[in-house]
Order: structure tokens, then sequence, then C-alpha cells
């Protein structure tokens, strides 16, 4: 396409990018309590921001789902509990991603599950936010590849740690938490420590 063409059509290559997909551990997502959308448009995407100081519209975590429950009659939904070696991460899928709903329907628990979803954050009645990973895709995988995410998921997490207080991101993290991003150094430790990497 020349130059003069994609000035034309600024928006056609945007609207079908997807947002990588960042490597978080649960415990980081625990924490994470401030979600905002980008652009005013109703298909705008929304973002979470990391305790650490990146923006995440999707997530990619590997872990051990423990439990799972099919919820509802006419609106059939799962729910399920993946853990790391950081704590527990709440998934669910519903009629809007079926064929994520499709697959947590198949698996027996436990198993070593790798998922990719979008993380929302939810208000309780008595003012806690906690967040949830709404499933695009579930896929059961094995121990060698959980334990490479675990790998990544450290380097990613300090990478962020590395560059906090540098980025735009970072910086707006600065304002919204009152948590001293180091702290998550001793989580990746504690991560690697568990699974004897």
């Amino acid at each position: 396409m020349t130059p003069e063409k994609s000035a034309a059509f600024p928006r056609r290559d945007q609207r079908f990018e997807r947002e990588p997909a960042r490597r978080v551990f649960a415990q980081e997502l625990r924490e994470t309590r401030y979600q905002f959308k980008e652009g005013t448009e109703e298909k705008s995407p929304t973002f979470v921001l990391l305790p650490t100081g990146e923006r995440c519209n999707r997530i990619f975590l590997v872990g051990t789902m423990t439990e799972k429950q099919r919820q509802g009659e006419q609106n059939i939904f799962y729910r399920a509990r993946v853990v790391d070696p950081t704590g527990t991460t709440f998934i669910m899928a519903g009629n809007y991603q079926p064929e994520a709903m499709q697959q947590m329907a198949k698996i027996e628990t436990p198993a070593f599950v790798a998922i990719i979803g979008k993380p929302s954050i939810y208000e309780t009645p008595d003012g806690n936010k906690l967040i949830s990973v709404k499933a695009e895709s579930v896929t059961v995988v094995d121990k060698e590849t959980r334990d490479l995410w675990v790998l990544d998921a450290a380097a990613a997490t300090l990478n962020r740690i590395d560059a906090y207080g540098t980025t735009p991101d970072s910086k707006k993290a600065q304002e919204q938490y009152t948590l001293d991003p180091a702290q998550f150094r001793s989580m990746v430790y504690n991560a690697l420590t568990q699974m004897n990497i």
C-alpha cells in the first residue's frame, strides 16, 4: 500500500490489530485496581493498569486449573480457579466466549492450562475491588509449558519493575498505587524458588 493510500485509510489497520497478551502473575493481577478506556468510541479498548506500570487489555497466564463450575440454566457459563506459584486467578467464559466455554467444558481438573483473556475489575457492594479474566482461549498444556511461562512471566515482571517511573504508564501507576513495585521482585524470586527453576 502506498503512503497516500494508507493515509486515506488510517483506521483500517488499527481496527484489526489485537493488543498483545501480557504475562502477569496472579499476585500482581490481584493487586490491580485501576481500569480505564482508551478513546471515546463504543469499541475503544479497556485496559487495566498493572501496579508495575504497564497497561494490559489481554493477559496470558499458565497455571493449574484446580476447580471448575458450570453455572446458569439458559445463560450457561463456566467459572474456574487457576493457580500459579504466586496465587489464584479467577477465570470465566460464557456465551460471549463460546470457544473458551467449550474448551473449559471438556477439561478435567486438576490440569495445567494456558489461558488468554481479558481482565476486568469489579467493585463489590462493600467497596472491594476484585479482578477476573474473561477467557478467549483455554488450552491444556504440560508441566514444561507451565515452567517456561513462569520464566517468561518472571522476566516480564522484572522488566516492568526496571522501567518503572520512566514510561507514561508507569508514571500513571505511581499516581494510582501506593504499592512499591520493588515488592514484586520478592514475588518473582519466590515463584522461581517454588518451581526449583
